[in-house]
């Protein structure tokens, strides 16, 4: 199965860029990662570091795809960040949001994990899908029926290295990949700053993942420049399976929707 992949970091309008992708493609299975250290608190840089570092360290591409291995993988990242908060009192607050995204290369098969507000979407048959469900006071609120004008769309309740210990991040189940499959893991930045309609249209007309990141790079880029807020670092790694410049366009969104959940 041929994997293509692109990413871009962006400091954006902060002093520092908190965040951190990164990826391990092996011979029978693939790793991507994407992680924001929580702004406000001293060490989200470490936290992001510490998380991406792990779960790429543990993570072994000649082995299939292995849920629960994956699992154990997430978790050793939140110990390793938690294991620094007790060693540096400095740090003892600090935290970072993480999406990750496996492959298996043999079996074509797909599983992701998160933390936080950093989202997973997938391109299949023409429509974009967000298959992550953010980790934030907004999304509990809309979940439970309630107006979010006002509310701070940047509180957490839960990273890793945040809230409850004994709370896991979320999983998806396994799920069958086709080819032409393209998928965007990004940070809260990148999905603030455009549209899931922009992400969409932008995906009909390039021919690589680079494209892709590049033109969404330059819708944020115009929508910043006509906003008056701050710009936060923005992160994203796209990561496209076969040719999905072959196949986006080819069936209808109610085709698209009996092969894939709108949400995980």
């Amino acid at each position: 199965m041929n994997i293509t992949l692109a990413s871009m970091s962006n400091q954006g309008d902060r002093e520092s860029n908190q965040d951190q992708t990164g990826e391990s493609i092996g011979e029978r299975s693939a790793c991507f990662v994407v992680c924001d250290g929580v702004a406000g608190l001293p060490g989200g840089d470490v936290a992001a570091e510490l998380a991406r570092n792990t779960i790429l360290e543990r993570f072994n591409g000649d082995d299939h795809l292995d849920a629960q291995c994956i699992r154990r993988y997430v978790n050793d990242a939140n110990r390793a960040i938690r294991e620094q908060q007790q060693a540096h009192s400095e740090y003892k607050r600090m935290g970072t949001t993480m999406v990750s995204l496996f492959i298996d290369r043999d079996f074509e098969l797909a599983y992701w994990a998160h933390a936080g507000d950093s989202r997973l979407y997938l391109f299949r048959r023409g429509y974009l899908y967000h298959v992550t469900t953010d980790h934030s006071l907004v999304q509990q609120m809309k979940d439970a029926g309630h107006q979010t004008e006002g509310i701070n769309g940047n509180l957490l309740y839960f990273a890793l290295g945040m809230g409850d210990k004994e709370r896991d991040a979320s999983y998806s189940d396994v799920v069958p990949i086709e080819d032409g499959d393209a998928f965007l893991l990004c940070t809260d930045g990148f999905w603030h700053g455009l549209s899931q309609q922009h992400m969409q249209q932008s995906l009909h007309m390039v021919n690589t993942p680079d494209e892709w990141l590049t033109l969404m790079h330059e819708v944020i880029r115009k929508n910043d420049q006509a906003s008056a807020a701050s710009q936060d670092n923005y992160s994203a790694v796209a990561v496209w399976v076969g040719d999905p410049q072959d196949t986006t366009l080819l069936h209808s969104l109610s085709e698209a929707a009996q092969f894939f959940p709108l949400r995980d």
